[in-house]
């Protein structure tokens, strides 16, 4: 009974309508610490399960609820709170969370946890600053610093694709990005995501409000994003070649997306000149009645989520027209090479002491932060590519384990699969099957993606189980495939 008064009074602070957070001195009630042990993908080892633990930030906003980052969450293996910045650690669960909003709730079961503890509110209204104050837990001490505005844009989130309004800062902090709120007058606007030099990466609040409020009420079917391509209408010159006359205006569409019927869907050499009576200027761009001038991709999720249905007013040769566009979800399973996966351990297929994988980002991050720099450009080329020969993923060759069989081919690794004894692969599945039967001249003949310095390797076949045997015994593997 005790528990219930507990949390009834706890549910009337978090219901108050533009309730205002906790002054300084009370926000130990309402910034907790998350500990999150995850599994770390071992981009070159891929048998390997090692473990990392991280510290974060989270702020209860409602009975039982923290809300944090979906950052380090969806490989968890433990997740812990702490209130008051030191003391003891509560079990937590994670209750939700989604990739593509970067947004989780955690909860504690233990009534402890939440005696003492206030939930903050999110600020309804956008503020421009010029001035905010961030907030930390740092080494058991609750730590505010000055932070400036720096400007509203759209970009891709930290874990998924999907565009959506984020806000900039500048702080002369270092650390940042492990979703600490930033406040204005002791509202919340937004949890910061990520950090690079002084600039820092923020959800706004009003982001996240919208998110919540779906899930909430069991109608947040996830972000979307426009699958076609397009470019800025800025050159004169084109949109008259297109028969647009007048100011240079509008996006011009370069490919058509998944949907290829001309009347539910842009096609190639289409001028989009509103989306949902949001006016496009040459630079792609509308004018945001809340965060100012943004780039028409913000409109998919502005007012969205996938599914729903957006009004696409176009310029189609000597026709203007407005066209129903259904706003197709953001899957990772979209895109040739998945930014993430999730939900089963990194898979492989090791044969004859040959290592190959999916060719997936978290692979080409296993070249560490500057991956984009230092990643192999052969592999990186296939996140900017379309289905490949109608394949909608792809495999390669990660490494080799050297053996007598593979003699001579030691350094031939990081190169795409093509085909395997004739047989197209796009999947480990594909692989494994192609394997099954050897080619008349009793081997195994893989072939790469051409511009790849190895085109071709051949494994005799009739020694190939006892090689991968033994491959898996010398080299401790715990078997040699998992998919």
């Amino acid at each position: 009974m005790k528990l219930l008064r507990f949390l009834f009074r706890f549910a009337a602070i978090g219901l108050c309508a533009g309730a205002v957070l906790p002054a300084q001195s009370e926000w130990e009630h309402s910034l907790v610490s998350i500990e999150v042990t995850s599994k770390v993908y071992d981009a070159f080892q891929p048998w390997n399960d090692p473990t990392r633990a991280v510290r974060k930030h989270g702020l209860v906003i409602g009975p039982g609820e923290v809300l944090t980052t979906a950052q380090n969450l969806p490989t968890h293996t433990l997740v812990r709170l702490q209130k008051g910045g030191r003391g003891r650690w509560y079990d937590a669960r994670v209750t939700w969370w989604d990739a593509q909003s970067n947004l989780a709730l955690l909860t504690a079961d233990s009534p402890a946890f939440w005696e003492g503890l206030q939930a903050a509110s999110l600020a309804e209204a956008v503020s421009r600053g010029p001035d905010f104050e961030l907030i930390r837990w740092r080494d058991g001490n609750l730590e505010e610093r000055r932070v400036e505005f720096g400007q509203f844009t759209v970009g891709e989130g930290v874990l998924g694709f999907a565009p959506h309004v984020q806000m900039e800062v500048a702080a002369d902090l270092s650390g940042l990005g492990w979703a600490e709120p930033i406040m204005r007058e002791g509202r919340v606007l937004g949890l910061t995501t990520h950090s690079n030099g002084r600039v820092c990466g923020v959800l706004p609040a009003a982001f996240i409000r919208r998110v919540l409020a779906a899930h909430r009420a069991g109608t947040f079917t996830g972000l979307g994003y426009f699958d076609f391509t397009w470019q800025a209408g800025g050159n004169p010159e084109l949109l008259k070649e297109l028969g647009l006359e007048g100011p240079s205006r509008g996006g011009v569409v370069n490919r058509a997306g998944h949907v290829t019927d001309p009347e539910k869907a842009p096609q190639p050499r289409d001028i989009i000149l509103a989306v949902d009576g949001f006016e496009v200027d040459s630079e792609g761009d509308y004018l945001d009645p809340d965060f100012g001038h943004l780039v028409l991709e913000n409109l998919a999720n502005r007012a969205h989520f996938a599914g729903d249905t957006v009004k696409l007013r176009l310029r189609r040769g000597a026709e203007e027209r407005t066209i129903d566009y259904v706003v197709p979800k953001a899957r990772f399973t979209d895109e040739l090479v998945p930014r993430e996966v999730f939900g089963t351990p990194p898979v492989y297929l090791v044969t004859g002491g040959l290592v190959f994988q999916p060719l997936t980002q978290p692979f080409l991050r296993g070249w560490g932060d500057e991956w984009r720099k230092y990643a192999p450009f052969r592999l990186q080329y296939y996140q900017y590519a379309d289905a490949h020969d109608h394949r909608d993923s792809l495999v390669v060759l990660t490494g080799v384990l050297p053996d007598a069989i593979n003699l001579g081919y030691q350094d031939a690794d990081l190169s795409v699969l093509d085909r395997v004894n004739g047989r197209s692969i796009a999947t480990l599945t594909d692989l494994a099957e192609a394997l099954k039967t050897a080619s008349p001249e009793g081997v195994h003949r893989f072939e790469f993606m051409r511009g790849h310095n190895l085109q071709r390797l051949l494994l005799d076949a009739a020694t190939l189980d006892e090689a991968t045997r033994r491959v898996v015994e010398h080299y401790g593997l715990p078997a040699a495939a998992r998919f």
